[in-house]
């Protein structure tokens, strides 16, 4: 199982940017999946995940950032609205096995990683 973001570049603050999440060999049917970020100098933090308790999100990404999930539940997205320079960073998707996890939107409990994508938000 591996997975691979996509969608990362650079846009202008107040701009949108929906980045993606996709798993090879598998779906995300028995997996939490969860979108997290890392800035310059900072810890990763999540953002949203899915799981078996539907979608959460931390609350300093609640209102600007939407996770939603492919028809065939094999790519995630994260939608990104009027961006702001303190969102630059490094964008990861990250799997763990559903039940095998207290919180996943705890970059601790996830188990795979993507190589992450990298958003770039100019003023």
């Amino acid at each position: 199982v591996q997975l691979v973001e996509s969608g990362g570049k650079l846009v202008q603050a107040g701009e949108s940017l929906r980045v993606s999440c996709a798993v090879s060999g598998d779906t995300f049917d028995d997996w939490a999946v969860g979108w997290f970020r890392q800035a310059p100098g900072k810890e990763r933090e999540g953002i949203s995940c899915l799981s078996t308790s539907g979608y959460e999100y931390s609350d300093s990404m609640k209102g600007r950032f939407t996770m939603s999930i492919g028809d065939a539940n094999d790519v995630v997205f994260l939608q990104m609205n009027n961006l702001k320079p303190e969102d630059t960073g490094v964008y990861y998707c990250a799997i763990v096995p559903k039940g095998d996890y207290n919180n996943c939107l705890r970059p601790y409990d996830m188990d795979l990683w993507g190589k992450g994508t990298t958003v770039t938000v100019s003023s």
